[in-house]
């Protein structure tokens, strides 16, 4: 779009009365006419129409001289935040883990009989497999995968074995249903999934859950590493307790929005 249609389309008012409620929400305890007026950079006219429109709608409340933001906009901010799904919220805390580790962090979700990217924040090494958001990659033989089985019940677990296709990937590689339904129970107990090169040799991975205000597994976040980094101990002593740490994090932070 050009700069002229920029200008033809843009409403200064709007923008004018965005900035006073900006203004407001800095200031919970409310501001008086004049204080809105010289924060706004706005004359008390400008000032005291935006601030009378507020609270005509129901966005701002009057108490005395003071006007302050009304629980109204955060009920609109809740049914935005309701449709948001858990892993938006989740990059900027996986960046910070991914900073920390030297290494690739990402979150899936599954779906059929894949666990599909839907972050990724890459490592500074690189790692043969490469990786999108939007990449598909088995559930069964992948960490987050686990992580995301795990999240179902006995029955859908079972049904999910009785239909899956189990590709040999690498020589490690589990294609043992009985076996795998053992692991996936044992994920599920121990809040984590490891996997040791059965994706593909030379990798190793991570995963745990992403859980929602129901306390159900919609998402797994992972951290993926060279084999020849870490060993699987080292990863459960050093790697998981961060990890960890960083879904509790992204948790928290969503369910008490």
């Amino acid at each position: 779009m050009r700069d002229d249609e920029n200008g033809r389309d843009h409403v200064t008012s709007l923008e004018r009365g965005l900035s006073v409620m900006e203004i407001l929400a800095a200031n919970p305890r409310g501001l008086t006419l004049t204080e809105t007026a010289e924060k706004a950079g706005l004359t008390r006219a400008g000032a005291r129409r935006f601030l009378l429109t507020l609270a005509a709608t129901g966005y701002a409340v009057q108490v005395g001289r003071n006007f302050s933001l009304s629980p109204r906009l955060l009920a609109q901010a809740r049914i935005w935040l309701h449709g948001v799904p858990l892993w938006t919220f989740a990059e900027p805390f996986m960046k910070e883990t991914a900073a920390k580790l030297h290494e690739s962090c990402s979150a899936a979700i599954l779906s059929g009989e894949d666990m599909v990217y839907v972050a990724r924040v890459p490592g500074p090494r690189i790692i043969a497999v490469d990786l999108q958001v939007g990449a598909h990659l088995p559930a069964f033989c992948t960490a987050m995968g686990r992580v995301l089985l795990s999240g179902l019940s006995g029955p859908e677990l079972d049904a999910f074995l009785g239909r899956a296709t189990f590709e040999q990937r690498t020589p490690k590689t589990i294609t043992d249903a009985a076996k795998l339904s053992e692991i996936i129970t044992a994920v599920r107990k121990n809040g984590y999934a490891l996997v040791d090169e059965e994706l593909e040799i030379g990798l190793r991975s991570i995963a745990v859950p992403l859980r929602d205000r129901a306390g159900a597994v919609v998402a797994a976040i992972n951290v993926s590493t060279q084999s020849t980094r870490h060993s699987p101990a080292e990863m459960e002593a050093e790697i998981l307790p961060i990890l960890k740490q960083t879904a509790a994090r992204i948790s928290d932070f969503f369910v008490g929005q």
